[in-house]
């Protein structure tokens, strides 16, 4: 499979390269919407055209003049003189894309119900996009620290030479050697302008039995930043590892309680207060992701398990500032390319009931005020049978069973399922499988072989 990775070299800090870059960036801007307007005028004909390639022929065909075709509908080169030919197709099928979205979502609007679909969508323009630098026409590299950028500088378009920071590209030069570097984007990120670089590197996933896999459960939480049980196909558990984070925590709880604060003072716009809780939630993120991925590789695991989580919509409850600031899918987003880079699988699973439900099945637990022992810790949880336990580690074991008794059936005939779920009921329901069900399906299993 194919890797990506994206890698920013910051450029030069001069006051005039800054305003000849932010040049470039505008003209393009303007060029994406003056083919946005051709695309809405023209969608007709366009939208006909096969392929990405094919469109961008299409609006050419509509605002380009050649020696075959000396007038054109909208002359693009009326207002945008020696305008880049590998820029200029680069801005048409941005138009395009952007158009084909709006129609797209134009359509679900009209077609949803008139009570729930909310606003009509936009008419689509430019925003805030960027040019691609593309290799020999808008970017060459004229030494180890140096390029040239083709940008829009005293009503022409001509080469910069900008310097690029040291340490951004010795970083690339010690990490990605062995991948393929592609075009860079002209960014800006507040008052500064980067190159951001993508790599593609060729990773190959091994090919192992369900059988024989050791996998790594994770269980990611808000207080507790993850819980990880290593465990294998009949249910041992062979490591368990916990990340706390407790000062990272206390920061990120103090800035949201300054959030909370000076909206109470009727404050409304809070840049700097919600950036500063950004930056805490981003870094726990990553710190969560970096310990998942060294524990995977710690503990030789050939699958990195983890919960299927929704946390769209709108959040509720006393606890709906911390929920918002939870990084999950950004955590899961990391793993996934870093375990990937390792050779190690990702998988997910129901994240129902993984932490109501006993491992040993014994049933229901009790967390928070539902029972007296655990009032004020609503990180252990009590069994029935009265034992007290870690609830972040009971849905670990939970999660990790339910990956392996889905990979265990789903490959067998449906004869060997039905007399399976015969002698183990509660395989027939994955979202009540618990640790339990898969100790007793191994043994089954076992018995069958032997």
């Amino acid at each position: 499979m194919k890797q990506m990775s994206l890698y920013s070299v910051r450029i030069s800090r001069s006051a005039d390269i800054s305003r000849i870059v932010s040049a470039t960036a505008d003209i393009y801007r303007k060029a994406v919407d003056f083919f946005i307007h051709v695309c809405m005028k023209e969608w007709g004909s366009i939208s006909t055209c096969k392929g990405q390639t094919g469109k961008v022929n299409a609006v050419e065909a509509f605002t380009i003049k050649t020696s075959r075709r000396a007038s054109v509908p909208y002359d693009f080169g009326k207002d945008f003189y020696k305008f880049p030919s590998y820029l200029r197709r680069a801005a048409i099928a941005e138009a395009a894309g952007k158009v084909s979205s709006w129609k797209s979502n134009l359509k679900n609007w009209k077609e949803a119900d008139p009570q729930t679909r909310g606003r009509c969508p936009g008419t689509p323009s430019a925003g805030y996009v960027y040019p691609a630098m593309y290799r020999d026409n808008m970017f060459v590299r004229t030494g180890t620290y140096t390029a040239s950028i083709k940008v829009f500088t005293r009503g022409t378009w001509d080469w910069l030479e900008v310097s690029l920071r040291k340490g951004d590209v010795d970083y690339i030069l010690r990490h990605c050697k062995n991948r393929r570097e592609c075009v860079p984007t002209l960014q800006k990120r507040g008052k500064l302008w980067y190159l951001d670089f993508a790599f593609e590197e060729t990773v190959e996933l091994p090919e192992i039995e369900a059988s024989a896999r050791r996998i790594l459960a994770v269980d990611l939480g808000i207080n507790s930043a993850c819980t990880c049980c290593v465990m294998g196909p009949d249910g041992t558990v062979a490591g368990r590892t916990f990340l706390k984070l407790p000062a990272e925590n206390d920061r990120l709880g103090r800035a949201i309680g300054r959030i909370k604060k000076a909206q109470r003072q009727g404050t409304h716009r809070m840049p700097r207060l919600w950036a500063r809780a950004k930056g805490i939630s981003d870094d726990i993120a990553v710190k969560t992701a970096e310990f998942i991925v060294k524990t995977a590789v710690l503990y030789d695991v050939d699958v990195i398990v983890m919960e299927h989580l929704d946390v769209r919509g709108k959040k509720r409850g006393s606890g709906r500032q911390r929920l918002h600031h939870w990084k999950v899918m950004y955590v899961q987003q990391m793993v996934e390319q870093k375990a990937h880079r390792e050779g190690i699988r990702i998988s997910t699973v129901c994240a129902w009931k993984t932490s109501r439900l006993a491992f040993d099945g014994t049933g229901r637990v009790k967390r928070g005020r539902e029972s007296e022992r655990t009032a004020n810790n609503y990180s252990i949880c009590e069994f029935s049978t009265g034992k007290i336990y870690n609830c972040d580690l009971n849905a670990s074991y939970n999660i990790g069973a339910r990956y392996f008794i889905r990979e265990l059936i789903k490959s067998l005939p449906v004869t060997v399922k039905q007399r399976l779920e015969a002698k183990v009921p509660s395989v027939s329901k994955r979202s009540t499988c618990t640790l339990s069900t898969l100790i007793s399906l191994s043994a089954v299993l076992a018995a069958a072989a032997a």
